[in-house]
């Protein structure tokens, strides 16, 4: 943890300063609002100036006379002088001052007196204390005065809507929440028959492909409250806060009762226990230990479902997911052709397109692609017709869109030589003629040398006729050939490499590896698997499982099918050199050409 810098100087020192600036106003400032200047004389002077008919009034008032005379110009001023035991006075003051009864000099009110004097310096002090609590805030992360507090954000169905309509592709898991929903909507009928509603559903899926959303849609759709918070809110600097701000999120569900409670990336607090805390003591622990015992301590007859997220289940406690906490673990998945395509729908109802827009198309282009992927593409389509002038999306807008996500924006002023620009088209054909020689291999869909923001100097892009969940050892190995047709055109008409294949070469031994140690596609090993896959959500990090010299054998295996599928492509490229050269001119003069311009060629 960070070490939190103690302040400069003690807080006892801005007070004192505070304390300091009240004195000198008070002492300084206040006396010329309270009373107008006046002078001080003798009575004497007073006596002479009553005598001699320059007072125009006199008031005596706790000892004190004031009274208003003419200075040595003649001007009027206010004086006072002590009272004296004079009892001539009055008689005095009939015959030469013109008034008794003279109003003194204005004082403020006793009110704006008590405003100044006293909440004055105590507005100074709460000002200070504000700033103080602050920079407390800022040092310590979160509120110091709203200690376990649990700052759950809470929405009524009206806030989020969302509905199930509102979330496609993902029909299973929609079909897993509709119970939940039908037991918030009413519970009697299952405590009827004495059957019990899981207390907990685990959301479990890639980033992007609407874990959240759906929470909000069974919200929605059962009509009740719904509390949203992160798994990292939970985390405090100071031991105890997380379990209190968890008991203070029961606290607030189950008297909100019937309600949904979702808790968005539970691995933040939700991680195997080991022995890496200090006696027990980790805060992280402790949190969570209190959401373990309130998950076993609410009724779940009443109504409270907690729905939780996240893309690192394998990383999860055991006793998390064990029955009477989380039950259920809903799969989130990365949508299927149906449900991109759904999907894309869903999303363009928002904007204005042209009525013949041809959604599959899109999908088939977007495998892999999660929900988040599809709405940026479709944002992408709808800035792309803005920027050209048109107020209506076009089919080529979301095909260009899908480029842009895949690999970035047209660098159109970018300067590449002539001698770069026919080697990246050779490269580029190289790729498509390979695949297109290969009866295991997916149809070029559209080829250019149009440099990208990613890096790319051009692209070709393959695009299956349908959806596909099996990859073949022979489409494995049709995969690789492709991959290395780029390399294998630069080799056989410029008899150099470059650097452009940097790419190809990191797919090509991504995927060989994989044949090997997990899809068992090489006699050498059988079916035996070599490396194991974790946080498959998130990338897939793969590490070995076995002997350094099994080790050395993997990577001989590897390099033998690279090699094979290398001399595979250097062979389709010169039994086909002539429309090598053919498409690769075509390429150089048009950019961009699509897969039924290069089958017309390539056919002909």
């Amino acid at each position: 943890m960070k070490e939190q810098k103690s302040p400069k100087k003690p807080l006892l020192f801005y007070y004192a300063i505070v304390m300091l600036a009240v004195i000198l106003f008070n002492s300084m400032v206040m006396p010329y609002f309270v009373r107008r200047q006046v002078t001080d004389v003798d009575y004497s002077t007073f006596l002479s100036q009553v005598e001699e008919g320059k007072v125009e009034s006199v008031t005596i008032e706790d000892g004190e006379i004031l009274f208003k005379g003419k200075d040595e110009n003649g001007e009027a001023r206010w004086y006072i002088t002590g009272e004296m035991n004079d009892p001539n006075l009055v008689e005095r003051l009939k015959d030469k001052v013109p008034s008794f009864n003279a109003p003194a000099p204005q004082k403020s009110s006793p009110i704006i007196t008590l405003l100044l004097s006293y909440l004055l310096p105590i507005l100074l002090f709460m000002g200070l204390g504000q700033l103080l609590m602050k920079s407390m805030e800022k040092r310590m992360g979160g509120n110091a005065m709203t200690f376990g507090k649990s700052n759950a954000k809470i929405y009524v169905s009206a806030q989020t809507g969302k509905t199930f309509a509102d979330v496609a592709g993902q029909d299973e898991a929609k079909e897993s929440l509709q119970e939940i929903v039908d037991f918030l909507h009413d519970p009697a009928k299952y405590t009827a028959i004495g059957a019990t509603m899981p207390k907990g559903a685990l959301l479990v899926g890639p980033p992007g492909t609407g874990k959240t959303l759906l929470a909000q849609a069974v919200a929605g759709e059962a009509q009740v409250p719904f509390f949203s918070i992160s798994g990292s809110e939970f985390v405090e600097m100071f031991v105890g806060m997380g379990a209190a701000k968890v008991r203070d999120l029961f606290k607030q569900a189950q008297e909100k009762a019937p309600c949904i409670v979702f808790i968005d990336e539970i691995d933040t607090i939700g991680k195997k226990r080991d022995n890496g805390g200090i006696g027990g003591n980790d805060e992280r622990e402790q949190t969570l230990n209190q959401l373990l015992t309130e998950m076993d301590g609410f009724d779940g007859k009443k109504g409270v479902v907690i729905l939780a997220a996240t893309n690192r289940p394998d990383t999860l406690d055991k006793a998390l997911l064990r029955p009477g906490r989380f039950d259920r673990r809903i799969p989130v998945e990365l949508p299927d052709l149906a449900g991109r395509e759904a999907i894309l729908k869903v999303h363009s109802k928002k904007i204005l397109t042209e009525p013949d827009i041809d959604y599959r198309a899109i999908a088939l282009a977007t495998s892999g692609a999660s929900g988040a992927e599809l709405a940026n593409i479709i944002n992408e389509g709808a800035l792309r017709a803005v920027r050209s002038g048109r107020t209506l999306v076009s089919q080529s807008d979301l095909e260009e869109s899908v480029e842009v996500v895949i690999a970035g924006y047209q660098r159109k002023n970018a300067v590449i030589s002539p001698k770069e620009r026919e080697i990246v088209a050779y490269h580029e054909i190289g790729h498509a003629l390979v695949a297109a020689k290969q009866s295991d291999s997916a149809p070029v869909h559209k080829i250019t040398i149009i440099p990208r923001t990613s890096g790319a100097l051009g692209y070709t892009m393959q695009v299956d006729e349908g959806e596909k969940f099996l990859m073949s050892r022979e489409e494995a190995y049709s995969k690789l050939a492709t991959l290395t047709g780029g390399r294998a055109a630069e080799e056989l008409i410029f008899g150099t490499m470059t650097s452009g294949a940097s790419n190809d070469i990191e797919q090509a031994t991504r995927l060989a590896r994989s044949m090997v140690t997990r899809l068992g596609m090489t006699d050498a090993f059988d079916m035996m698997a070599l490396e194991t896959l974790n946080n498959q959500y998130l990338g897939g990090d793969a590490s070995l499982t076995c002997s350094p010299q099994t080790a050395a054998k993997i990577d001989d295996q590897v390099l033998a099918l690279i090699k094979n599928a290398h001399a595979r492509a250097v062979e389709i490229l010169k039994e086909n050199q002539e429309k090598l050269h053919e498409l690769a001119s075509y390429l150089l003069e048009k950019e961009t050409i699509t897969g039924e311009e290069f089958m017309e060629i390539l056919n002909r």
